[in-house]
């Protein structure tokens, strides 16, 4: 029997309409400001998806699009200028080498991306502050398809800083109160953490990093990966996995539409307290 996909973008599509209804509140539209530098074809791709939601929502979206020559001093000073002026703003990734710095200019309160060095401190000492998006979507993804972490074994493949290490604090905090292990590229016998898991996420960004074989009957499975191939888009778990998958996140259409749902969250819980 194959598993029961969990639907992102319906999920996403509700939490957007929380968010309108807050807006419609407001006495002023929240302002977010999404910088791109250079033309890679995947951040065009993701900034559009950004804009829509930010359209569908009621956030006054601008787009600033810099040349590869941009210094790190024109960035700076670009961020310095939005920091006054709006809710939210993003730094599109990738970045030319040499301007990463760049990004600790954002203002933490003003960092919807959830990447800011005192942000992610925050998120280490269990304070409230903004969360990276996509390890905030996975766990509102759990609880609004029923799929509540608390007391569950809960093993995540990849241990990136904008995923994997950010998602397993969240997980743990006190209130959520999952059991969590976080596996990566130098974990010895890997299957043996894969088959205990009640929820696996994998966030590796590798095609067929985990098969059927790897994982025990009924298990939740959250697919990180967005990986182009020849034959479209494919995420991190081979698939046979849904032969054995109690529920799983199709690709795309399951997390995806739940970032870019967190980052609108994130922009409007910034311009509430704004």
């Amino acid at each position: 029997m194959s598993a029961r996909l969990i639907d992102g973008k319906k999920i996403a599509e509700e939490i957007e309409n929380e968010l309108k209804a807050k807006v419609s509140k407001m006495d002023t539209p929240p302002k977010l400001s999404v910088i791109q530098v250079g033309d890679d074809p995947a951040s065009t791709s993701y900034i559009k998806a950004k804009s829509n939601a930010a359209k569908r929502v009621g956030i006054e979206l601008t787009h600033h699009h810099l040349s590869t020559d941009t210094t790190e001093s024109d960035l700076c000073s670009l961020i310095g200028r939005l920091n006054s002026s709006v809710d939210g703003i993003i730094v599109q990734l990738p970045l030319p080498k040499g301007l990463e710095s760049a990004l600790n200019e954002i203002e933490p309160e003003n960092d919807v991306d959830g990447f800011h060095p005192v942000n992610l401190g925050r998120l280490v000492q269990g304070k409230s502050g903004m969360k990276p998006c996509t390890p905030a979507g996975i766990v509102e993804l759990l609880y609004r398809s029923g799929n509540d972490p608390k007391e569950k074994k809960v093993v995540i493949v990849g241990r990136s800083t904008i995923v994997g290490k950010p998602l397993s604090l969240i997980l743990s905090q006190k209130g959520v109160d999952a059991t969590v292990t976080l596996c990566h590229s130098r974990t010895p016998n890997i299957q043996s953490f894969c088959k205990e898991a009640d929820i696996l996420v994998v966030a590796v960004g590798s095609p067929d990093t985990i098969t059927g074989a790897m994982v025990k009957p009924g298990v939740i499975v959250i697919d990180v990966g967005v990986n182009r191939t020849d034959s479209g888009l494919v995420g991190d778990v081979s698939s046979d996995v849904k032969e054995i998958a109690g529920q799983l996140t199709p690709v795309p259409g399951g997390v995806g539409p739940m970032t870019v749902a967190m980052l609108m969250s994130n922009t409007v819980d910034s311009a509430s307290k704004n």
